[in-house]
Formats: C-alpha cells, sequence, structure tokens
C-alpha cells in the first residue's frame, strides 16, 4: 500500500490563536516549545509557498496580540489574518472558513495553541467536511497533560493523524536534495534542541 503523505502542492498550513496571552496558558509544554514549532510551521508554510491561514480571538483582551514573529515571517498573512470575535470553534466563523475553503486544498496541518479548545473544533468540523488534517500536537498544549492527552485521543479517534512539527516538516520535504527539502532543511535545524 504506498504512503498518502502531504505534499506541499496538495497542503495548506492553519495556525490558530497563537497569541501571547493564551499561550501562558498553557501548562502541558512550553512557552518556548509552542512557540518554536508554530514558528517553523509558518516559516516551512511561506518557504514552500502554501496557503497559510492565520486566526486569532479576542486580541484586545486577555488572549492578547498573535506572535510578533509572525508579522516578520508571513506579512500579508498576517495582515490578512482572521480576527475572531469570541467564536470559539474557527471553522464557525464565516470569514476563516471562507478562507480555508480559498486555499483549494484538501489536506490541512492545523497546529492551535490551545489542543484542548483552540485545535479539537475546527479538526472535527474540517475532518466532518472531508478534509484530511494532521494536527501539530506540540506547536500546542493543553492547561494541564491529561487535558491534552484527552484532546488529542478525541481528535485521532475522530480521524486525525497526530504529528510533531519535526515530523511534518520532513514529510514535506520527503528528500532533502529536492527544492523542498533544501528550503526546509535550516527551519528543521531551528528545532533541534542546543
Amino acid at each position: 500500500m504506498p504512503l498518502d503523505l502531504f505534499t506541499p502542492d496538495d497542503t495548506a498550513v492553519l495556525l490558530i490563536d497563537h497569541q501571547v496571552g493564551t499561550m501562558g496558558w498553557v501548562r502541558s509544554a512550553t512557552f518556548e516549545d509552542m512557540k518554536a514549532n508554530a514558528l517553523a510551521l509558518a516559516k516551512a508554510a511561506t518557504a514552500l509557498r502554501m496557503p497559510l491561514v492565520l486566526t486569532s480571538s479576542l486580541e484586545e483582551r486577555d488572549q492578547g496580540p498573535l506572535l510578533e514573529e509572525l508579522k516578520e515571517i508571513a506579512p500579508v498573512e498576517y495582515d490578512n489574518r482572521v480576527k475572531r470575535a469570541g467564536v470559539v470553534n474557527a471553522m464557525d466563523d464565516p470569514e476563516f472558513a471562507a478562507a480555508v475553503k480559498a486555499t483549494s486544498r484538501n489536506n490541512l496541518i492545523i497546529a492551535g495553541v490551545t489542543n484542548d479548545v483552540c485545535t479539537v473544533y475546527p479538526t472535527l468540523t474540517a475532518l466532518d467536511e472531508g478534509y484530511r488534517v494532521q494536527v501539530v500536537a506540540d506547536a500546542g498544549g493543553s492547561m494541564s497533560k491529561l487535558a491534552d492527552a484527552v484532546a488529542l485521543r478525541r481528535m485521532e479517534n475522530a480521524g486525525a493523524i497526530l504529528t510533531s512539527a519535526n515530523m511534518i516538516l520532513t514529510e514535506l520535504a520527503l528528500n532533502w536534495a529536492s527544492p523542498a527539502g533544501k528550503a526546509l532543511i535550516p527551519i528543521v535545524g531551528e528545532l533541534i534542541p542546543v
């Protein structure tokens, strides 16, 4: 049976609510690790010219602004981010759902800052709508390790593929000598612990 891997040509990246305030609520992962993994996904999307959809919720409240580095990595996508007015499931926001549909990609890489809130509901909705989804578990976390484990299990049971930032980047590269591989080598290198 041949592998049915995601490729840069058939995949979009969705980053949901990587806001400095919300990131501070996570206890199952460190702020630094979540940030590094989310930024790596944004860099990969930009380097491989993959559609990148950013969204935030209530930036003017405790959730705070999106990571400032996202503006440097993907300025157009940052400026065009969908600013939700509190809708928990990003896919329930008509503007976000339209942005996802406009990518014309059937494969979605989804990373939300909180796996048990920001990631789980859009993932379940996307699966229900027929998308193939890989959830980047280490680009987010939850308020407890148990909450994170339960959220990941729920998404996997619904049909999502669980992955890590490093794993999905190497899947997109497939061959380090390819143009995609060469573009991703430095991004993967940034994830290596020092």
